[in-house]
């Protein structure tokens, strides 16, 4: 072997199986020795955004591809530098913006394994192992969903890609029912399709309809009640309200992203069922209460849907992405299907030499599946499921310390992990979202943001927001989080009534003067 073809690691550059594969763990191994010295103990860097990007930026040399290389340790260890100075750290117990969890160690080396195969999923010759493994996992979880031996289902590169694919389906599988052919004919041989789905949706409904050519105005909005749930009434007048139009999907929410509530699923699936229609499942956030006996009756009735979609790099702990469509009917796939001479052809299907090609957009699909077969098998249900009642009970620490503190007021209760709250004060949205951004820039804790619109008030108003997927997170951590919250409060709420008082001053010299 020539000396250019060595790698740092080993007798060759490229991951090969066995040793080749120890010598990428040796190679982590040497980046790691530095991270911990640069590491900045905190959620995020402090700083605000345009210097931390720009000191990125700076210690890269600039735009564009060297000549020469610096070689694979010196360019893994400086990368591996960068995101310890600069990156985000989801297992530090105050991040909780986002349903972005820490990844499980036994997930992460999987997916490592995953990269180092390069395996795709379309064909059998282009990997025959993972194959297996995702038929494995897909009928695992479906089982758990409630589903029957005909369900299917496929990875995909996340939950909004998810609900496109459902929606997707659900649209060819309506016209092919009224003998349309939308794949032959286009959408404009249905007449005025719509998707139905509460007011707080996730934005990918909306996104799909528009990419599946039926415009964001195919999507019709259904009002929800205190708990931002659907409203089966309300549900059932827009169905019969909505005129002369072919009703493509319904889709309910299994753990809302700004509440984590869950739409009433068994009336859904009534007034699905008693008026036809797809009952798609957005269970993005939610899939994850059926790991756990304790949570699981929150998605009672999920079994009645047509489809489900699922994020296991939510409430799963994978890193991203591991998103699931499942099918109540595998053969609901059949508008994917596609016989390509180089990749399918007819006599090799028939030999066995199949693949998963006519279950997905994609064609190239990397084998996400070995990083959740690795969990579910090293976990197991009840292990994860107590993961979530973890996470679960910090949630209810959390609005029982919001509901002590007169300055706080709770603004959405517990049902899943996340809690929304806001601080009292006269300018709301000021003061609110700039108590969120010192936090990130002092770099004490991430928590989130959102707008809603409380009873009593016109507007939706500015809202903070944890999001709480770190099970090894302490009540006294949450304790920490809420004592610094409220300190930076009072700064600034100071700061901004300084600063309106300045410009209301200054206003008042303008019109004396004038």
């Amino acid at each position: 072997m020539t000396e250019d073809r060595v790698s740092a690691w080993g007798a060759s550059r490229f991951a090969r199986p066995g040793t080749g594969w120890a010598d990428i763990g040796r190679g982590l191994a040497e980046a790691a020795e530095s991270v911990t010295a640069h590491h900045h103990g905190a959620p995020l860097p402090a700083g605000d955004p345009v210097s931390v990007l720009a000191a990125v930026t700076e210690s890269l040399g600039g735009p564009g591809i060297p000549d020469s290389g610096i070689g694979e340790s010196e360019a893994l260890s400086r990368l591996a530098r960068l995101v310890a100075e600069y990156g985000l750290d989801l297992t530090h117990p105050l991040t909780a913006a986002h349903l972005q969890p820490a990844p499980l160690s036994v997930a992460v080396a999987a997916d490592a394994l995953a990269s180092a195969t390069n395996a795709s999923l379309d064909t059998y010759d282009s990997g025959p192992a993972t194959l297996a493994l995702e038929t494995w996992t897909v009928r695992s979880l479906a089982r758990m969903a409630g589903f029957g031996e005909q369900a299917g289902g496929v990875f995909s590169p996340g939950g909004s890609i998810s609900n496109l694919l459902a929606l997707m389906i659900a649209r060819d599988h309506t016209a092919a029912r009224r003998g349309i052919d939308v794949r032959h004919d286009g959408v404009g041989a249905l007449r005025r399709p719509v998707v139905f789905c509460s007011r707080v949706a996730h934005f990918s409904v909306h996104r799909a309809c528009a990419a599946l050519g039926l415009g964001e105005s195919a999507v019709i909005p259904v009002e929800v009640d205190s708990h931002h749930r659907i409203v089966p009434e309300a549900l059932e007048a827009a169905i019969r309200q909505a005129g002369d139009v072919t009703p493509l999907a319904i889709v309910a929410t299994a753990g809302t992203t700004d509440f984590g509530t869950v739409d009433p699923l068994p009336e859904i699936a009534d007034i699905a069922e008693r008026h036809e229609i797809w009952l798609h499942v957005d269970a993005a956030y939610g899939f994850g209460t059926l790991f756990s006996d304790r949570l699981s009756g929150l998605l009672t009735g999920v079994d009645r849907a047509d489809s489900v979609t699922l994020d296991l790099h939510k409430v799963g702990w994978q890193p991203a992405a591991a998103s699931l469509m499942l099918l109540s009917d595998a053969n609901r796939f059949v508008s994917l299907n596609r016989s390509v001479a180089y990749l399918n052809p007819d006599d090799d299907v028939e030999a066995g030499y199949s693949g998963l090609l006519g279950q997905t957009l994609q064609t190239t699909r990397r084998p996400d599946v070995l990083k959740v077969a690795a969990t579910l098998m090293a976990y197991g249900r009840r292990e994860l499921g107590g993961m979530l009642e973890r996470c679960n009970d910090l949630a209810v620490y959390a609005e029982q310390r919001v509901a002590t503190e007169l300055q706080l007021e709770l603004i959405a209760p517990v049902t899943l992990t996340t809690i929304v709250f806001r601080y009292r004060c006269a300018d709301l949205d000021a003061v609110n979202g700039e108590l969120r951004r010192r936090l990130i820039a002092d770099g004490k804790a991430l928590i989130g943001r959102t707008q809603v619109r409380v009873p009593g008030e016109d507007e939706p108003r500015t809202c903070l927001k944890l999001t709480l997927l770190n099970p090894e997170t302490s009540e006294s951590d949450i304790d920490d989080l809420f004592d610094e919250l409220l300190r930076l409060a009072i700064e600034v709420e100071s700061e901004n009534a300084s600063a309106s008082s300045d410009q209301a001053h200054s206003e008042e010299m303008v019109r004396v003067s004038e």
